[in-house]
Order: structure tokens, then sequence, then C-alpha cells
């Protein structure tokens, strides 16, 4: 995927109409849930406001990479911001089943593409052109309006980095949504329908509660699976057995 083919010359805006108008008519929907300022579903305007420590780095600025491994907590705060704010708008336009396919089109374009992860992390980029890019990538993998103009948002508020967080949390909230328990699958190779189906039955059974299950592939893990539960992780890769091995060699 040539991402960085799609990266010109700033201009000032995203080159999809009016995004952030567009994705700010959530306030609306926040408004009536809570006398809460839109600004929550924009956590770096919020954090900038109020004397965010990213500020203080040379250039008021802090990449992406940067934020994610200095400022962890308040990263996942702001995928969780964003979720929520895509999660009620999505939702009062009927539109959740739509968003849903969307990160699930933009994680497995993620996982294939490392040109694309690297745009995304990148500090190099000014925000404004990481944006008309990922924009641009979102509008060709088939992406929604809504789709597009949040990961253009995302992009423009030096949270492209986070956009697969974004959507995991989005997809925490569908699963409470639909009464179901949301479950990520990492697995050493792609799982096959039946193999998903049987992991998330087995998970089903254990946790009392039907399983919308997410998939994606970590060759890292050389064979086996692990599945995340919210906090909880359940670990029967073959990389952990290996690493208890090795560590049970080293105390012998």
């Amino acid at each position: 995927m040539a991402v960085l083919s799609l990266i010109g010359r700033p201009s000032g805006r995203l080159s999809s109409p009016n995004a952030a108008c567009y994705f700010a008519r959530a306030s609306e929907v926040r408004a009536r849930a809570a006398a809460a300022s839109w600004r929550l579903g924009f956590p770096q305007a919020e954090s900038l406001a109020n004397g965010d420590p990213t500020a203080r780095i040379t250039g008021g600025e802090l990449s992406e990479m940067e934020l994610a491994e200095s400022f962890d907590g308040e990263a996942s705060e702001a995928a969780t911001r964003y979720a929520q704010a895509a999660f009620d708008l999505a939702k009062e336009t009927n539109a959740l089943d739509a968003l849903e396919q969307d990160f699930a089109k933009l994680g497995a374009a993620w996982a294939e593409s490392a040109e694309l992860r690297a745009v995304a992390r990148s500090p190099l980029i000014d925000p404004v052109d990481k944006a008309r890019a990922l924009v641009a990538v979102a509008q060709k993998l088939g992406m929604s309006e809504l789709g597009r103009n949040l990961t253009g948002v995302a992009a423009t508020n030096r949270r492209a980095a986070a956009l697969p967080a974004i959507g995991s949390a989005f997809r925490t909230l569908l699963a409470r949504e639909r009464g179901t328990r949301h479950v990520e699958i990492v697995s050493a190779r792609p799982l096959s329908a039946a193999e998903q189906s049987a992991i998330a039955a087995q998970l089903g059974e254990q946790l009392g509660e039907k399983v919308d299950a997410e998939t994606r592939v970590d060759d890292s893990l050389i064979g086996g699976f692990v599945v995340n539960v919210g906090s909880r992780q359940f670990d029967a890769s073959v990389k952990s057995k290996l690493d208890a091995l090795r560590l049970a060699l080293k105390t012998a």
C-alpha cells in the first residue's frame, strides 16, 4: 500500500470535506447524555487546555510514538473517548454495523502494511498531511464517511497511532450494546472460520456469556494463540511455553 505517495505539501485542510464539522455533530449526542464539552471526544484539545505535559516538549508537540511510550495511560483514555464519541454518533445514525466493518478493514490493512503503520506513527509527517494520506487510504479501503472522518480527525489531533486501540475500544462498546463479551484472539497464523467459532464457543462457556471475537495474527507467537479479555490474558502460545522452559532451565 503506497501510503507515502499520498502525502503532499501541507494544505491546512483534510481532503475529506468538512471532516471535523461532520464528526463534531456527536456533541449533540453527548450533550444530551451528559453536560460535557465535545472536547471530551478530542483528548488532545482537552489536555492542551489543561496544561498537558506534551506542551513542555521542545516545539510544544509530541509524536504519536512518544505519546504511546510516555503517556500510555492517557493514550488509552484518549482511545476510549474517541471510541465513545464514534459509537454515539454511529448509534444515532444507525451506522454501528458500518463502522464495525470500517474498523475491520482498517485493522486488516494495518496488520498487512508496514508502510501504513510507519506513516501513522511517524513524528516527522505533518498531522494535516498525515490526515490527508490516511483519509485517502480509508477511502480506498471502502470505509464509510463516518469512518473516513474519524480517521482524519484522529490523525489531525496526533492520534493516528491510536487508531487500532480506538477500534478495539469501539468493539468493546459494540459488544456491550449487543449483550456479548468482546474478546481478542491473537494467533500465530490466520484462523479458519471453524477454528475461530470453536475457540469462541469454549470462551463463551468459560465466561458464561456470548462472545464477540476479534482476531489478528502475530507470527512471533510461533504457534497456538493468546486470548485477551479486557485486562486479562490467557496465553496458550508456543512462544510462552518456550519462554517458560528457558526460565526453568536458567533457574535449574
